[in-house]
């Protein structure tokens, strides 16, 4: 994948860790479907909202985003920026489970501080070390160069079917404490899990996996995505 980073003779841009760090939350927000505005980027970046507005304004008059009613979108180019950032970041993420050792919910931050350092040269020995992964450890994809990425993050188990199959495909990462709960508990990518039933005015949602009821509060469920299975299996 072409280094973006060396960014001068496409869009002007000299890229810097905060300005990579928003276009790749844009990115995955958006792909998310959920809202990309000042006040979420703020809070997203841990940085004041006025701070969020200048750095869109920068991105902005290098084409990167669009800007309209206090919330952003990325232009083609501007994603293929991201793209790159995300590609940096999710293999970080692997690399630092597999080899490093440490924990999933570990390596976010570390991923994080890494992606702005690594180089292209570096970057592709270690996917070559790796066999060329397809997911990193919380299941999002990694973008590759030369083919179509597809950000598709399904069904939130929040909104699952009751009664039915659902499987999970991906865990958001960015809450390190939730992502260490839910991987203690077993609900990682790959596992299927039945959907029983939902507690009256706003309790859990009940599951059960590996042969035992669990109770998941819905910061919990909104968290994990993947895709309904099949229905009424418990009919």
């Amino acid at each position: 994948m072409e280094d973006l980073r060396s960014s001068r003779a496409c869009c002007g841009l000299v890229p810097t860790a905060p300005t990579e760090d928003a276009l790749r939350t844009i990115f995955v927000l958006s792909g998310r479907g959920d809202e990309v505005s000042t006040s979420a980027l703020a809070r997203h970046l841990g940085v004041a909202p006025p701070t969020v507005s200048a750095m869109l304004r920068r991105l902005a008059e290098h084409g990167l985003v669009e800007r309209t009613d206090h919330r952003a979108s990325l232009t083609p180019h501007g994603a293929r920026h991201a793209r790159h950032v995300v590609r940096r970041h999710r293999l970080l993420e692997t690399f630092l489970v597999r080899v490093v050792g440490l924990a999933p919910h570990e390596v976010h931050d570390e991923a994080d501080a890494l992606e702005h350092a690594v180089s292209d040269r570096l970057l592709d020995r270690i996917d070559e070390l790796l066999g060329s992964p397809t997911h990193d450890p919380h299941g999002d994809p990694i973008p590759r160069s030369g083919e179509t990425h597809v950000e598709e993050w399904g069904t939130r188990l929040a909104d699952a079917a009751i009664g039915g199959e659902f499987r999970v495909e991906r865990v958001q990462d960015w809450d390190g404490a939730a992502l260490a709960h839910l991987t203690d508990l077993g609900v990682v990518p790959g596992l299927t899990l039945v959907v029983l039933e939902r507690g009256p005015f706003g309790g859990p949602l009940w599951v059960r996996f590996d042969g035992r009821d669990h109770a998941l509060g819905e910061p919990l469920t909104r968290l994990v995505h993947g895709h309904d299975v099949r229905a009424d299996v418990l009919a």
